[in-house]
């Protein structure tokens, strides 16, 4: 008998799982980095994103409903347009998952800078890095019920900041001071720092369609995926432009002492030495955590990819025998995660959206490619959700991809060279199709979960 994946999730399941992968407090650790970019209009970036996340969240629900297997990015661009524009954009998604890692390492090192001085945040970053490679290495495995509980401790902090923030407020300048249109354009913003500041804040939503990888253990999942996508994409982008609308009352502008900690500098300010140091409790926990089982997938998609020969498997393909775990992936990604020593927040978390918005704007490209797919097959899809939607989307990402870091987007494109060179490689010139990753999907999901 074949061992199949269960039907057991509903709508809030899938729901709750994708704004746990979200992790909802990344909002106020990249709060300063966004505000400095946007000249003090960090809402107004999180809004344009989520707009963005939105198009693309409908273009992955239409995937979802025409391939209702456990999936992503690759699987719909390998299934609608090319097996090798698919291995490329499996090839972006990868850089995702190999930068991630070094990104929560790094936004973590800046907090515990801050409020440490005297310690270079070199030390907390090799620190991160040792701790969480050896956990991951030795097999250690969060429980489900410890993701629920880091989730309710996220939503409490969020929820006391914003309490304290807005009390803050109504304290300084009463009720009449809560609406205030400042913190979405003023003086020192403009459509072009918005814009910029929406590329960064497009990290935050990074894992939004995660929900479609569980595809396979959802009830009726061609109703109930797209609604979580977008559900997920809904929910989380609200959370992040209420955060970032009080935090900026608090805080009018975009001028901070330092931008890559200063949420840690307004907790201080809004609740205290009490508040502030569990704020800055939770958000490195929440930094420790999402490092834990971002490591954990990088090191399981690589070995899944050399699994399936993807990458070279004397390497990848390996587990340890007697932690029977991919020890050579973790080292890996734990060494990449020393170049975080000599980059700052906003490149990074560029860098990496680098991959997301290419994954992303060939996922709306695809939703096209299969409308007339299926056209010519002779079935008639909604040419508003099938082509006009998808085409706003592809638009609205790439051009926020044209916004990143200059250095963000050398480096991806140098990335996807590299790809293409390794899918020449692997499939002689590119006259055969490239190697299926059908392991790749569920043994991400395995390490996230």
């Amino acid at each position: 008998m074949t061992t199949t994946l269960t039907r057991t999730l509903k709508l809030p399941s899938l729901v709750l799982f994708g704004l746990a992968y979200l992790t909802p407090i990344i909002v106020l650790g990249i709060f300063g980095i966004i505000a400095e970019t946007t000249g003090g209009a960090a809402p107004a970036a999180y809004l344009v994103a989520l707009v963005a996340m939105l198009f693309t969240a409908h273009s992955y629900g239409r995937m979802a409903i025409a391939y209702p297997v456990a999936g992503s990015a690759y699987t719909y661009v390998r299934r609608s347009i090319d097996p090798r524009v698919g291995f490329l954009v499996g090839w972006a998604v990868l850089l995702d998952y190999l930068f991630l890692p070094m990104v929560i390492w790094l936004i973590g090192g800046s907090y515990l800078t801050a409020q440490f001085p005297g310690i270079p945040i070199g030390v907390w970053i090799v620190g991160f890095i040792v701790i969480t490679t050896l956990l991951n290495i030795l097999g250690i495995k969060v429980a489900d019920k410890a993701n629920y509980v880091l989730m309710a401790f996220q939503l409490l902090v969020l929820v006391f900041f914003v309490a304290l923030a807005i009390g803050n407020v109504v304290s300084a300048n009463g009720a009449g001071g809560l609406a205030s249109g400042q913190p979405f354009f003023n003086d020192t913003s403009s459509f072009a720092t918005i814009s910029a500041g929406a590329a960064i804040a497009a990290y935050s939503f990074l894992g939004f369609d995660a929900v479609t990888t569980l595809t396979e253990e959802t009830i009726n999942p061609r109703r109930t995926v797209p609604r979580a996508i977008m559900l997920v994409a809904l929910i989380g982008g609200g959370i992040f432009v209420a955060v970032s609308y009080v935090t900026q009352l608090v805080h009018p502008g975009g001028v901070f002492e330092d931008s890559a900690s200063a949420a840690s500098s307004i907790a201080l300010q809004i609740g205290g030495e009490l508040f502030g140091a569990v704020f800055l409790a939770g958000l490195v926990v929440a930094q420790f955590a999402s490092g834990l089982a971002a490591q954990a997938s990088a090191s399981r998609l690589m070995y899944a990819m050399g699994r399936d020969s993807v990458l070279p498997k004397a390497v990848f393909g390996k587990l340890n025998e007697k932690f029977h775990t991919p020890v050579a992936n973790l080292v890996i990604t734990g060494i990449i995660g020393l170049i975080a020593l000599f980059l700052d927040v906003a490149t990074s978390t560029s860098f990496i959206n680098f991959g997301a918005f290419t994954a992303f704007t060939l996922v709306n490209a695809s939703v096209v490619f299969h409308y007339v797919r299926q056209r010519r097959a002779g079935q008639q899809l909604n040419v508003v959700s099938y082509v006009v939607v998808p085409v706003v989307g592809a638009v609205i990402c790439a051009y926020l991809l044209s916004q990143l870091d200059s250095n963000a987007i050398t480096l991806g494109v140098s990335w996807l060279v590299l790809g293409i060179i390794v899918l020449a490689l692997i499939t002689g010139g590119f006259k055969a199709a490239p190697p299926e990753m059908t392991a790749t999907e569920k043994a991400t999901v395995e390490a996230a979960a």
